[in-house]
This record gives C-alpha cells, structure tokens and sequence, in this order.
C-alpha cells in the first residue's frame, strides 16, 4: 500500500573499510611528503548535502551526517561531528580507528594545535575549505609548529575506486507564480548591493544563491533541487553563468542566454583570471567560496573583499508570492500530515508498524497531494532510543518495530513548488511515562516561548534561543543544536543567514522562514522534538513603544499531542495558545481531509482548558 519513491533505508556506512582506506591515504600522503590531511564534509560549493561524487568524507570514514570532518595523521585519526551526530558517529565509524571528537567543543583548528608537532605538514584541498577556514587552519598549524599547504589534487579523488560520477540532472525554469519576481528584476536589485560593497564584480558560489537569481531549479542534490553551479555578477554589464550544458534543454538555455553569457565549469577559473589580471576587486562570499578561488584571483593580480554574499539576505527574506505559496504548502502538507497521524493511531497500537512503515506511510501521504515534488530530507523516524539519535536515519539494518509505551519522534518535509515545508511531530503510543510527561510538556514551553516572541526589529536569534531553553534549564537538562534555522522557497530546508541558536547573529527580518524545534534526548532512552515553521512578521502595536516590534506566525499546521501535556505544567497563557493553535489546526485542514480523519481531528485538537 505505501512505498517511498524519493528515500532509501540502505546503510552505505562499512566501518570495515576504513581501515584499508586510511592505510592507502597515509601511503600516498607519504608519497607527497605530507604528515596529515584534513577531509571536511564539502564540495566546492560548501553544500550541506553532497552529491555522491563529492561524499569524500563518508568514502574514509563510514560517517554519513551532513556536517563534519577528518583528520588523518600518520599514526592517529580523528573524525569532528556536532552534537546532532555524536550517537551515529559512533555507530557508524571504526572508533579504534577514528577518535570522535565534538566539532564545536574541540573544533579542528584547536585539535590541530593541540595534537600537531613541530614539523609536521597537513594538507587540505583548496577547493573543499573556505579562505577564512583555510586561515584558521594555518594559524593553528604555525602555532603548532607545523605547515598547511594547498595540494591538488585531492589524494582521496586517486584513491577512490568507483566513484560516481558528477550528477547532471536537469535544469527547470522557476515560474514567476512561484518566483514572485523576474530575474531580471533581482538582477537589478542586485547590481546596488555590489556598488556598495565597492566591488566590481560578484562570485556567485553558493548554488541556492545561483538557483534564486536566475529562477532555475534543478536536480543535482538530493531532496533539494539544486543546478549546482557558479555565477559572476558584474557591477555593470552582463553575468556569466557556468553550469555544465548537458542539464539544460534547448528551451532552458535560449531563456538563460536573455540574462546571462552561460558557459561551462570548465571556462570559471579562466573567467577568475581574467577578474584578476584585469586588476578588479572581486566579492567572494565568506561563507561559500572556496579558498581556491580567492588564490586564483589574487595570484592573477586582483583584489578580493570576503564577506557575505548579498543574495543571501535577498533570498531569505521573501516576496508576498512566496508568502502566500509558504502559506498554501503548509496547508497542504497539514492535511498529509494529519492523515498520517490519524493513520499512525490506528496501526501502531497493534505492536507491528516499524519505523520503515510510518516513513513510508508519511511519503505517500504527501505524494498523494499531487503536488509533492520530492521530501526535503530523508525522514527522521526514531522510536524509543532511536528517537534520541538527533539526525537518526532508519535503514533495513536498524529498522525498529514501534512498540506500545514508545516515544516516537518524527522529523520530515516536501518539497512543493510553492514551498519548503519542515515539520516534527513527537506521538505517544499506550500511555506515558510521568518522565515523558514532564519533558514534553517543558520542550512545549520553549516552543511556544518562540512562537508567541515579540522583539524589536534588528533582534538577532542568539537573544531568542534562551527563550526555548529555559523550562528545560530549570530541572538541570537542554539539547545540543539550534532551536531554528532558516527555510527556503522550494529550495534548501536550511538557509542561511539567520537562524536561532546561540550562534545566530544575523538580524531576523520582517518576510524569514524559520523553524522552531527545541527538543530534548535521553540517550537510549526517547527523544522528544516538537517543530513548526514560522514566519516573521509585524508585531503588535504597543503604546509607548519606541521601535518597531516583530513577531512570528506560524506556518505548520498539525496537532500537538495532548496525551502528552502535563498541563499543570503549563501557565494559562501557554493554555491558550494551544488551544488557538489547535482550533486553527482544526478549521484550516478539517475541509481538506477524509471523514475519518477528521473524525481523528476533532479529538486530537479538543481543547485542554
């Protein structure tokens, strides 16, 4: 009856293979007189998901998350995650093999300070490393006594036996209906933003920023649809676009060549040089560009400013059309959802549903909406202690039946041409326990701590993420990543530049998608989550008050679950936004599903008051 069309459940981590694997790269290093090599989780677009031919850093070390890095040293390793992948890190590396280390704790540049001696070499790939991250590394290096150089080519690119090829999936022209704004419009809010940065010319490096200038989408990376590709935006004149041409149709070009000179990957080193022999000053986004291409310009004689890229700002904060497509994605998506969570009801008290079912269950749920284009992530389903690895992700190995008195956290989106969508639902199968009880109702607290926020414009995400914490911090206990990150419009469901963590410092602007999901973990135990997306809007109007004021709406549409709210817990306040929340729930999706859904519907949104 269900199936999953756009996710797999195969495990491609074998921690057996990366024994063979580090002893051919220490051969090799040795070969190139280097003592160590640092392997990040990059492409040359600082991506966060990869396409196969670029998954180096799962190739060495097993580890499959979308955030970390190696180091391999001669006699030692070690592998650099977050806190969302320290359980699978272990699980799915060779740790007599690789030291696990957290990567925000001890990140690489402090390891290597700590653990390099006088005269060692590391080598990194110029195009996997950031030119700040490049710097951080050789001042680590210098202070440890020991040298960073650039080396080309990538030594694992030698070693890797089948490697897949680069994708090339094809390009589509994102309709204004979903746009909101022709790219020439953007083009021309654009060219300003370059002026004033007292740039001749803008890098385009980071594919989403690429994607949303040009309104193209595409088909490189998975779950998100990319063209990956570079664009040169020039203060005056016309842009350079550099995609490989296998991915556009005679139509798609013929469009593109109205905007743009589009040329191949091939031509964007020499178009760089050319940049630098003219003596321009070339804007170089710091969060994407690879430190390659700041050597390429400088070494032909220009100048390079490092900053943000001013398309980031643009692109997140989004147009009345993509607001209005937000809004119609969500609507869309709830009633998917609560299907699935109507379904789930029924089926998981029988002690047979695994983890495999309710993803697939979920996916087809939303393909039956006609519209879904592709998940915007493979689904985290975690039951009982799965649903306390953070980025757990279900394969045919792990696969977990549901049983009754499990927790089960999970963590899903589409991908819809009006929208991204990103929701986390944490259900209760039998009856809870009072811990469980406790710890839901206080990740509920921060919850609606965020949503019901109101901040003055210019109000950062580092000064919201206390707010989702607090309840939790009172009995001793927190969780270990953001409370949000931005969303994009049919493009990546984590978008810079701002986010809520305690790392947030970009300014939250009238027009973001963000998520708001704190959680809380009990290793081997159960994980609670419970996420909405939300939209910054303007705040109320308050007498007296002498700047303007923010707040949020939110997008997700789906219930919360009662059973699990230990409403003396509660204020009155808190109360009451659940239960507005629930009766918006009710009356937006009650015409859009079955009977017998709704009939599930009326019960899991009746009030607590």
């Amino acid at each position: 009856m269900f199936e999953a069309k756009f996710q797999t459940f195969d495990d491609a981590a074998n921690p057996a293979e990366s024994a063979p694997r580090v002893a051919a790269l220490r051969t090799e290093l040795a070969k190139r007189g280097l003592t160590g090599f640092i392997v990040p989780h990059a492409d040359c677009h600082q991506s966060e998901y990869l396409p196969a031919s670029e998954e180096r850093l799962a190739w060495l070390t097993g580890f499959t998350g979308s955030a970390g890095a190696a180091i391999v040293m001669m006699e030692r390793a070690a592998l650099f995650v977050d806190g969302r992948y320290t359980l699978q890190a272990r699980e799915q590396a060779d740790t007599a093999l690789f030291e696990i280390v957290h990567l925000v704790e001890t990140p690489p540049d402090q390891w290597i300070e700590r653990n390099l001696t006088k005269g060692d070499v590391l080598g990194f790939d110029p195009w996997l490393h950031t030119a700040d991250g490049a710097e951080k590394l050789a001042r680590a290096c210098a202070n440890a006594g020991a040298a960073l150089v650039p080396i080309e080519p990538n030594p694992i690119d030698e070693l890797w036996k089948g490697r897949p090829a680069p994708p090339l999936g094809p390009v589509t022209l994102h309709d204004i209906r979903f746009a909101g704004e022709a790219a020439q419009t953007k083009l021309s809010t654009i060219r300003p933003e370059i002026a004033k940065l007292k740039a001749d010319a803008l890098v385009v490096s980071d594919p989403h920023a690429v994607a949303w200038t040009f309104n193209i989408r595409g088909a490189d990376v998975s779950h998100t649809p990319l063209p990956l590709s570079f664009a040169v935006i020039p203060r005056e004149g016309r842009p350079s676009l550099f995609i490989e041409s296998r991915k556009l149709s005679n139509d798609v070009r013929h469009r593109l060549e109205e905007l743009a000179d589009v040329r191949t990957p091939g031509d964007f080193a020499a178009e760089l040089t050319s940049l630098g022999k003219g003596g321009n000053t070339v804007r170089l986004d710091q969060s994407t560009a690879a430190d390659a291409l700041a050597r390429i310009v400088t070494g032909a004689g220009g100048k390079v400013t490092k900053g943000s890229d001013p398309i980031a700002l643009l692109k997140a904060v989004k147009n009345p059309v993509e607001i209005d497509g937000a809004r119609e994605a969500h609507r869309r998506d709830g009633a998917a959802m609560a299907r699935f969570l109507a379904w789930f009801d029924r089926e998981a008290p029988h002690g047979k549903l695994t983890e495999i079912g309710a993803v697939e269950a979920l996916e087809t749920f939303r393909r039956e909406t006609n519209l879904l284009r592709d998940v915007s992530f493979s689904t985290i389903a975690g039951a009982g202690p799965d649903g306390a690895i953070v980025h757990y992700r279900v394969t045919r190995k792990t696969d977990r039946v549901i049983a009754p008195g499990d927790l089960f956290l999970i963590d899903s989106g589409g991908q819809y041409e009006d929208g991204t969508t990103d929701i986390t639902r944490t259900v209760i199968v039998g009856e809870p326990a009072a811990e469980m009880r406790d710890r839901f109702t206080r990740v509920l607290k921060g919850h609606i701590a965020i949503a019901t926020a109101v901040f003055p414009d210019g109000t950062s995400g580092a000064q919201l993420d206390s707010f989702a914490r607090q309840s939790l911090w009172q009995v001793g206990i927190d969780f270990d990543h953001g409370t949000g990150h931005g969303v994009g419009s049919y493009l990546s469901v984590h978008e810079g530049p701002a986010r809520i963590s305690k790392l947030g410092t970009a300014p939250l602007k009238r027009g973001m998608i963000l998520s708001n999901e704190p959680g809380y973990y009990k290793a081997g135990a159960y994980g609670i989550r419970i996420e909405n997306l939300v939209l910054v809007i303007e705040g109320p109007d308050v007498p007296g008050a002498e700047k303007p004021l923010n707040a949020f709406e939110t997008l997700t549409l789906a219930p919360i679950d009662r059973r699990l709210v230990q409403r003396d817990l509660l204020t009155t306040a808190e109360i009451a936004w659940l239960d507005a929340y629930h009766a918006r729930v009710r009356n937006t999706l009650d015409p859009l599903v079955d009977t017998q859904t709704n009939i599930w519907l009326d019960i899991a949104t009746r009030p607590l008051s």
